[in-house]
């Protein structure tokens, strides 16, 4: 049976990680294996230079952090790029922050941290399918 997480053409799907904390991106990406394809950033800055030069499938962002807020970052992310799904990661539970991102960004999913990387793999493949 064929790998969920390649695509059509069989390649793997491209995934952005945007976080501040280097070690939790390593650990993701380790955690992901190589049924991603996996590129880091620690910034937004950062982020918006590699979305301009690849076309990722997915780009999961985390919600604070210094600089810009991962909202921020995604709201500009779909603008810029419709067809990427978006994902924003977060520490806090505020009811109020999840109901307007997933309206204003058009996010496929807010995880809560901390994120396992099995989970965010499968959202990652329902994103991709359509489903939130």
């Amino acid at each position: 049976m064929a790998d969920p997480s390649q695509t059509a053409s069989s390649s793997p799907l491209v995934v952005l990680l945007v976080d501040d904390e280097l070690p939790l991106l390593d650990s993701l990406r380790l955690g992901l294996g190589s049924s991603f394809d996996v590129d880091l950033a620690t910034s937004t800055a950062e982020a918006d230079l590699m979305m301009a030069t690849r076309r990722y499938d997915v780009v999961v962002s985390d919600h604070l952090m210094p600089g810009e807020e991962g909202l921020q970052f995604l709201l500009r992310a779909s603008e810029r790029y419709p067809e990427t799904k978006r994902i924003l990661i977060t520490g806090y539970a505020n009811p109020e922050l999840l109901s307007r991102s997933v309206g204003i960004a058009g996010l496929a999913a807010c995880l809560f941290k901390p994120v396992r990387a099995a989970v965010l793999a499968d959202t990652i493949l329902q994103a991709v399918k359509g489903r939130s």
